[in-house]
């Protein structure tokens, strides 16, 4: 899936599905959950032990239905590693304006994390895509609406606290994406090959954000 085609699955769904802690030998079952489900969209931590094994299989084995990213990456080095194995996006947790920079000159969309209003004005000056709020689960709705209020022109993801009964309220107040990881990624349900269980959440949330 080219960057055309993969943004605007984010723009059509909304959702970025967060992998963290899977197993590699689960990790095509899960992107295969995902997609019945209608999730399209979906990163790797680097924190996952095998991250970039999986991106680079994911990758070759959907990577025409599919729009593969990294997570959790911290700095140039995870960035550059991320590419290379195959990642079409990056996410990260922290605001690195050389990461930023470097992403938006080889033409990888970046979505980087930020707290402040001057860290997220920073995140967009320095090239991002759209900003990741981060950690939105404790700072929740209220406080992205705030932002919004004169950031309105700076595109945000909420990411952490996203779930079937507010997803629709986060994108009412104008978020472009939104990250969601545990709720949807259950590790237990995956653990014990309960695919289709991911399957179904995926589904329900792509239909509470209607």
């Amino acid at each position: 899936m080219n960057l055309e085609q993969g943004l605007k699955e984010i723009e059509r769904t909304r959702i970025i599905a967060i992998v963290r802690g899977v197993h590699e030998s689960h990790i095509l079952s899960v992107a295969d959950a995902l997609l019945k489900g209608g999730v399209t969209v979906m990163e790797v931590t680097l924190n996952t032990p095998g991250a970039l094994r999986m991106i680079g299989e994911l990758q070759n084995k959907r990577g025409e239905h599919m729009y593969i990213g990294a997570g959790t990456v911290l700095d140039l080095e995870d960035a550059k590693k991320a590419v290379q194995a195959g990642a079409s996006f990056l996410v990260t947790p922290n605001l690195d304006e050389e990461v930023i920079r470097w992403s938006s000159h080889v033409g990888i969309p970046i979505f980087p994390g930020a707290m402040t209003p001057t860290e997220i004005v920073k995140a967009w000056k320095a090239g991002a895509t759209a900003v990741k709020i981060f950690p939105s689960a404790s700072l929740g709705l209220s406080y992205i609406k705030e932002l919004m209020g004169p950031l309105d022109h700076i595109p945000m993801m909420a990411v952490g606290g996203v779930t079937e009964e507010n997803i629709k309220q986060f994108l009412t107040l104008g978020c472009y994406g939104l990250g969601i990881g545990g709720s949807l990624i259950n590790l237990k349900e995956i653990e014990a090959g309960r695919f289709e269980w991911l399957t179904d959440k995926a589904a329900r949330l792509l239909a509470a954000s209607h």
